[in-house]
């Protein structure tokens, strides 16, 4: 049954229990779309959001007929094919194995609005032609947006979202020329509510003009960590460190109520996610991730966790710790957080799991390599160090310019870089990034024939020159494949067809939503004809092989059964320190009662986060918290065990909490957790979730009390609606919401269904019986 609030008006009875008055159900949750809401999810209060046009009755993304997760690729805008290197387009993308594209990127402009730059032929988003391209003429605006809605016709099922920002453009953005205007982008428009608004009106115009299902934020960082992000931006990321995620999460509310009232106009329901980090170091700077609430999913960059910023030489994307990772084992990590490893796949995932459902949650693979040049020690180079010969000539951002006592990695150039970027001179910035397809040439010694268009002149540079032999390896801890080049010292961290079909059953087994992809264009085929490997789709199809047929994911935060009616009570975190000051961690968790039940001293509160920090967390007011079940204790080499450290405390005898007030609780734990969830106050014999816990069934709560007059007393009882639909037909297609009548009874389907008969598929099946006609 769906869970309904806890009226507002209350009144305590006796010692011996509490007469709680309940307040008539909403008669609005059909209308506003509520029973297709995602657990947890934010909603913009007196809007009616049309959540039923993309969510089902349990609150899980409809993605069409073959995808009951979601695999979600960057497409790029640069891969144009205009500068010799081979085109990447939208007729390349394989999309019947997709069910989201993110296009990367567009920018904050100078205006504070969303932007792709000026129109334009040579503009590659909206003006750009190719040869031979066939464009959509109905559509007022040529280039990838023209393929991506022509393409988007062919396969409807398929969701286009517009990311903004990303490495080169959160603070800034890139000039048609390709110089950069150091604008602030990000950093500088989130510091007034005013250029917020203006940016988020944009957002939503710009996806109408467009045709985008939503909005990616790609904000690289908002955290208060010093020397985080782009060296290019420290100049007002570092100015500003105290007040970047109380801009962020002032942007990501305002994007979400926009987009959530456009969604009501146009009746159609609008996604807004964002491009997360991985790192517990990013995360610590960035509190407890509280904007996950008003986000329809997050994606992991679970990549770039190693790489030649320093040099620990390590693998790019690992799913699991293995206990060894040498920048860890450096920083003491291990002996100070009972043996966890922080920069691995599975601990990020465990890190959002504990303030959102798997199924809001993606983990992102990456389809190039990092590595490194010079390496010694190690096994096969693993977990060995390659610093920078001459540590004067570090990169920015790494080393002692920013006054760190750990070296700066040799990054691999030449043949090993092939995807390499520019610095401001125009000098190949050494990473050992190459694209999987190269990667799989250089591991099977072929000299391609795209070389030059690259930059690289094999002819009279050796470093641009295939040599050596470069030998695969895998580690089955971590899932986690490289290539070894015994000869030159050269470690490149790839990815795989073995280590995604791991990933692939990490996200089926444990209900995740899907995978991320940055970038499509990265992925690989074996090209009979130049006997070369090229742009393909291998890695997709691995994916979308160990996805396929996958049960619905996780559509619940908690574990177990949560009570079934809400208190109007808010938790919130605050009080954070800022950056490498944040250990340990100790913010004030404030409980707030904005019901008109005072919550009597004695009441027993209960929370979860997750089991990325250690289940020690404590209190320093006396409350008597304690971690009384523990999802995982100890080191998490091959993966955390459980999702949930569950903590409980009690009220005082003597504190009790009257209608509008509010207590502070002094936490402190260690690693970084995402924002407590699933809330439980226990008092007078029964059980309450919480409002700002935001479960499903648990629309329009008010944030004050009402007047007494607007409440009653009720008994709800349910009536048998009738069969004023049509009756059900094996062959055709039904959604999520869509009812039919059969044998007598109303069914609603719970998400996509074909030839499955209602009455057959079980309680847990996709049909719900609404109770006979």
């Amino acid at each position: 049954m769906p869970r309904r609030l806890l009226p507002l008006l209350a009144t305590i009875a006796t010692a011996a229990g509490l007469a709680i008055a309940v307040a008539s159900p909403s008669t609005s949750s059909a209308a506003t779309g509520e029973e297709c809401r995602p657990d947890g999810l934010y909603q913009t209060p007196g809007v009616s959001v049309p959540y039923c046009s993309v969510y089902d009755t349990e609150g899980r993304e409809n993605m069409g007929p073959d995808h009951s997760r979601r695999v979600i690729g960057y497409f790029t805008s640069w891969r144009t094919g205009k500068n010799g290197a081979p085109a990447y387009l939208a007729s390349d993308i394989p999309w019947n194995k997709v069910t989201h594209l993110n296009y990367a990127f567009a920018h904050v402009d100078a205006g504070n609005k969303v932007s792709v730059g000026p129109d334009g032929p040579d503009n590659p988003s909206t003006g750009m032609t190719w040869p031979g391209v066939e464009l959509d003429p109905s559509l007022p605006y040529k280039g990838h947006f023209n393929l991506l809605n022509k393409y988007k016709k062919q396969y409807p099922n398929v969701k286009t979202l517009v990311s903004v920002g990303g490495w080169a453009e959160t603070g800034g953005f890139l000039n048609p020329d390709g110089s950069r205007n150091a604008s602030g982008g990000f950093y500088k428009m989130a510091q007034s509510q005013s250029s917020i608004d203006t940016f988020a009106d944009s957002a939503v115009e710009f996806i109408r003009k467009y045709g985008f299902n939503g909005v990616d934020i790609d904000y690289e960082y908002a955290t208060s960590n010093k020397y985080a992000g782009n060296p290019d931006d420290y100049w007002i990321s570092d100015a500003n460190r105290a007040t970047l995620w109380k801009g962020y999460d002032a942007l990501m509310k305002t994007l979400r109520e926009k987009l959530d009232r456009a969604s009501a106009a146009d009746g159609k329901h609008y996604l807004l996610t964002a491009a997360v980090p991985a790192s517990g170091w990013l995360l610590r700077g960035q509190e407890a991730y509280q904007v996950t609430r008003f986000l329809d999913y997050v994606n992991i960059m679970s990549y770039d966790l190693h790489g030649a910023w320093n040099h620990f030489v390590g693998p790019n994307a690992a799913l699991y710790d293995d206990g060894k990772d040498g920048e860890l084992a450096a920083g003491g990590v291990y002996g100070a957080y009972d043996g966890t490893g922080y920069l691995n796949t599975d601990w990020a995932y465990h890190y959002f799991r504990g303030a959102m459902q798997a199924g809001r949650i993606n983990i992102g693979v990456p389809f190039y390599t990092r590595g490194w040049q010079g390496v010694t020690g190690g096994t096969n180079g693993l977990w060995g160090k390659a610093a920078l010969p001459d540590q004067t000539k570090c990169p920015p951002g790494t080393g002692s310019n920013v006054g760190s006592t750990t070296p700066c990695g040799n990054g691999a150039i030449g043949i090993d870089n092939l995807w390499h970027d520019l610095d401001k001179s125009g000098a190949e910035v050494p990473a050992g990034a190459n694209p999987m397809w190269h990667a799989k040439n250089l591991e099977n010694e072929i000299t391609p024939d795209y070389l030059e268009k690259y930059g690289l002149d094999p002819k009279n540079k050796p470093a641009d020159r295939v040599s050596g032999q470069y030998v695969r390896y895998y580690d089955n801890t971590m899932s986690a494949p490289w290539l070894w080049n015994a000869d030159k010292k050269v470690f490149l961290s790839t990815e795989d067809e073995q280590s995604l079909v791991a990933k692939a059953k990490y996200v089926k087994d444990k209900g995740l939503g899907g995978i991320m992809i940055w970038e499509l264009a990265g992925d690989y085929r074996f090209d009979d004809t130049k006997k070369q490997y090229t742009i393909g789709d291998t890695l997709i199809t691995k994916i979308d092989e160990g996805l396929r047929g996958s049960a619905p994911y996780g559509s619940r935060k908690a574990a177990g059964t949560p009570p079934s009616e809400v208190l109007n009570v808010s938790a919130t975190v605050s009080g954070f320190a800022l950056g490498d000051n944040n250990y340990p961690i100790n913010p004030k968790l404030k409980i707030t009662n904005n019901s008109t039940t005072a919550i009597p001293g004695g009441a027993k509160i209960e929370f979860d986060y997750g089991t990325s920090a250690p289940g020690s967390m404590s209190d320093q007011s006396g409350f008597g918290l304690r971690v009384t079940s523990r999802g995982h204790s100890g080191p998490n080499v091959g993966g955390l065990k459980g999702d949930f450290q569950h903590v409980e405390l009690t009220l005082p005898s003597w504190q009790s909490l009257a209608p509008g007030a509010s207590v502070d609780v002094a936490l402190s734990y260690q690693l970084p957790i995402a924002s407590p969830s699933n809330f439980k106050l226990t008092f007078g014999g029964k059980s309450y979730a919480i409002a700002s816990d935001y479960p499903r069934g648990s629309s329009d709560v008010p944030p004050t009390s009402t007047s007494p007059s607007t409440s009653t007393t009720t008994t709800t009882t349910t009536q048998n609606p009738g069969c004023a639909v049509a009756a059900w037909e094996s062959g055709k297609v039904y959604n999520g919401g869509n009812q039919v009548s059969h044998k007598g009874n109303k069914w609603q389907a719970k998400w996509w269904t074909q030839g499955d008969e209602p009455g057959t598929t079980g309680e847990w099946g996709v049909w719900k019986d609404l109770g006979p006609c």
